[in-house]
C-alpha cells in the first residue's frame, strides 16, 4: 500500500514509519518518478526510482528504529522546503546511525506531497 502525505511536516514522520516498517515499496511511493536522492557527502546521488530503492533498501537494512523530526518546514505554493534531524537507535537505546536532511517535496494533482530533492548527506554512525 502506497502512503500519501497530505500535510509537508508530515513527510519526514512517514518516511521514518515505512523505514521502520521496513515497507521499500511504501517510503518508494514518497518519491516523484524522476526524484533526486543524495546520499553522501562526496555528491553521489540517483535519479530513478531503480536507484533509490537501492539505496533505500540499504537503510532499510540496518539494524534499529528511526526516529526523524522536522526542525523546519516552509511552504511556498505546492513547493515545500524541509530539514529534519533523525537517528536510528538499538534496541538498548544506543544511538547507532544520526543525521539531519535536507528536503524538497512538491504538492501532487490530488493534493499529496512527494519528494523531488531529498538529500540526507550528513550522517553519522555512534557508537553502540
Amino acid at each position: 500500500m502506497s502512503r500519501k502525505v497530505y500535510q509537508p511536516a508530515e513527510m519526514n514522520g512517514a518516511f521514518a514509519a515505512a523505514c521502520n516498517a521496513g515497507d521499500l515499496d511504501e517510503l518508494l511511493s514518497l518519491y516523484e518518478d524522476d526524484a533526486q536522492l543524495l546520499v553522501d557527502a562526496s555528491g553521489a546521488s540517483f535519479t530513478c526510482k531503480v536507484a533509490i530503492a537501492r539505496e533505500l533498501q540499504k537503510l532499510i537494512e540496518l539494524p534499529g528504529t528511526m526516529v526523524s523530526n522536522n526542525t523546519f518546514c516552509v511552504e511556498h505554493g505546492d513547493l515545500a522546503l524541509l530539514r529534519a534531524d533523525f537517528t536510528l537507535t538499538d534496541g538498548k537505546g544506543f544511538v547507532i546511525y544520526s543525521g539531519f536532511t535536507a528536503e524538497i517535496i512538491r504538492k501532487q494533482a490530488d493534493g499529496s506531497w512527494r519528494y523531488v530533492i531529498d538529500h540526507a548527506g550528513a550522517s553519522r554512525y555512534g557508537a553502540g
